[in-house]
């Protein structure tokens, strides 16, 4: 039997449009759920904005405050999807009201605001979801799989790297992801975040590590009003760019493997270059997010001189078979959302955690404020 679920979104932004598709598809790819999510209310603080996604996307209510979503009986589960500095407050909120929730990652501006959100789920007894969406790829599923079942022998090094060009332009906006007390620490949380993801979802623990970051862009405009995703600004006033463009670190894992996770907003001539590539004794796998369903594989007992192929991911890996019949089918970002929606929605149903959790964003930003600490320091320091 299947029941409905009332679900709201907070924040309606490019991410905040995301989850709201998401939450439509479901049915569609995933006619097994035993919820159906029904779009209750969007509430963001830009005049204008949630009426307008009310009356695109059919929710039945529309809020310039988020505290109504808080108290609305009719709501189950909130997608948090406000600017980072806006995570604590609201993820911990929406907890306490008896909500579920599904928060993007960093989870705050600190491993400090991510515990706290951690926290009133679980003392609140409810489940909360973070956007990880990476994870989701079937490629990455796969690789996790054959890493774990020793096909490319022990793990030895890893190259992990998230470069894109978001911020490379000097007329971009200087909004609230360039300032500290908004938007933390810059391309860590933005982009490593998802790094260290991959890393512990892949490899497990970090032990300790050493980072540099460098900010390219010292100064851009501010813009003269309402702003979303990654605009420009041109004529306004200056102001300075608080924290990281770039960041590099070397990584040394809990299995005795290495590694390096490097992360850049600025970098010209990247688009969503996200990846990774995994060496062990007997072979190793790569994946490149841009190629989403590809995962090259090298393998044998040849060691020396070693082929690499492409293996192509099917209805077999991971959630894949949900969107393609058959395998070399393209896959999208959102796809990736939607998987992530599915494990949140699942996770509620059964009462039991399913895809990216709170504790997830803990971990990583506990690395997070780690790099931090070490570029400051340069020093080896270990993730506390």
């Amino acid at each position: 039997m299947v029941s409905t679920l009332g679900v709201a979104v907070v924040g309606f932004g490019w991410m905040g449009r995301v989850h709201t598709q998401a939450y439509a598809r479901l049915p569609h790819h995933f006619p097994q759920l035993s919820v159906r999510p029904e779009l209750i209310a969007v509430a963001d603080e830009v005049p204008g904005r949630a009426e307008e996604a009310a009356e695109r996307y059919g929710f039945a209510t529309a809020a310039r405050d988020w505290h109504e979503i808080a108290a609305d009986p009719r709501i189950r589960a909130v997608s948090v999807a406000a600017p980072n500095f806006l995570h604590r407050e609201i993820g911990t909120a929406m907890a306490r009201a008896g909500k579920h929730i599904w928060i993007e990652k960093p989870v705050g501006l600190t491993a400090d605001d991510a515990r706290a959100v951690a926290a009133a789920v679980a003392e609140a007894g409810v489940q909360g979801a973070v956007g990880f969406n990476y994870r989701n790829a079937p490629a990455v599923q796969t690789a996790r799989a054959m890493i774990a079942a020793g096909e490319i022998g022990t793990v030895t090094h890893a190259r992990i790297r998230l470069f894109s060009d978001y911020a490379a332009h000097p007329e971009a906006a200087l909004t609230w992801r360039y300032e500290r007390a908004r938007g933390g620490s810059g391309v860590l949380g933005d982009l490593a975040s998802h790094g260290v993801d991959l890393a512990r979802f892949l490899l497990g623990e970090i032990d300790a590590l050493t980072a540099d970051t460098a900010v390219f862009v010292p100064e851009r405009a501010r813009p003269a009003g309402a702003t979303a995703g990654h605009t420009r600004a041109t004529g306004g006033e200056p102001g300075p760019v608080e924290n990281e463009d770039y960041v590099s670190c070397l990584l040394r894992f809990a299995s005795g493997a290495r590694g390096v996770l490097e992360a850049c907003r600025v970098s010209v001539g990247e688009q969503n270059t996200y990846g990774f590539e995994i060496h062990g004794t007997k072979g190793a796998v790569h994946w490149d997010f841009r190629r989403m369903g590809e995962l090259g594989v090298s393998r044998g007992t040849a060691y020396q001189d070693q082929p690499v192929s492409t293996v192509y991911v099917g209805p077999g890996h991971g959630e894949y078979g949900a969107f393609q019949p058959g395998a070399a089918n393209s896959m999208g970002y959102d796809d990736l959302k939607v998987i992530e929606a599915y494990h949140f929605l699942r996770s509620i149903a059964e009462g039991t955690a399913h895809g990216a959790t709170l504790d997830d964003a803990v971990r990583s930003a506990t690395v997070l404020d780690a790099m931090a600490r070490s570029a400051e320091r340069g020093a080896w320091v270990s993730p506390a």
